[in-house]
């Protein structure tokens, strides 16, 4: 099946697309409003863009034609914000905070997720999350003849749930011994994006040694 997208709607394009580029990470954004109450929101449009700096990169759609969703017009108001990854038993949470509400709403009042100081940065995190990013905005971008507005943020401290991650010994190649941080996928069991309303969590993980 060959599919042309040039002939297609821009909701057709987004469901073909959404449905092949699987599965996709979630960036469940905590941002600020100007008001002060806190906004919670998923988007699967989301990558890892840089390690230096260290950036990632998420893509929100308008909320209607010349009107910012809150998270990115929170972020232009505001540089710090939250990226969470959720595990896959928060799914029902995750979907919930989907959901269109004024501006002046916060999407916590409806889910039964607290939250917690993020020690050394503005913003709280969520508590049962088991991976946050204090992210701190390095740029936006308007996309040309395009509703969608990519955020850049640059992450200035990361929280792993203890249960997910250790700090190993091990020894270089030039027999100096070094610590590392090995996170546990699956302990993480981090919830992904499929097509429709569709989501997945980690299968069968296998390892393989890269060529040298």
């Amino acid at each position: 099946m060959i599919i042309e997208l040039a002939s297609m709607s821009k909701n057709q394009v987004y469901h073909t697309m959404t449905q092949t580029l699987v599965p996709r990470p979630i960036a469940w954004v905590l941002s600020q409003h100007t008001q002060g109450h806190l906004n919670l929101a998923p988007f699967s449009y989301f990558t890892a863009v840089s390690s230096k700096p260290p950036l990632l990169m998420f893509s929100v759609d308008e909320k209607s034609p010349g009107e910012l969703k809150d998270t990115a017009a929170n972020i232009q108001a505001s540089p710090y914000f939250v990226v969470h990854i959720a595990s896959a038993e928060q799914a029902e949470a995750v979907t919930e905070t989907s959901r269109t509400l004024p501006a002046t709403e916060s999407e916590l009042a409806n889910i039964d997720m607290p939250t917690v100081p993020f020690e050394g940065f503005p913003l709280p995190r969520l508590a049962e999350a088991p991976v946050a990013y204090g992210c701190k905005r390095h740029s936006t971008y308007q996309l040309p003849g395009s509703s969608q507005t990519l955020v850049f943020g640059e992450v200035e401290c990361i929280y792993i749930a203890d249960h997910c991650a250790e700090r190993i010994e091990f020894t270089d190649k030039q027999g100096q011994q070094r610590t590392r941080i090995q996170v546990s996928a699956e302990a993480i069991n981090p919830l992904s994006r499929l097509g429709a309303g569709e989501y997945g969590s980690l299968g069968p993980i296998k390892s393989v040694p890269r060529p040298r």
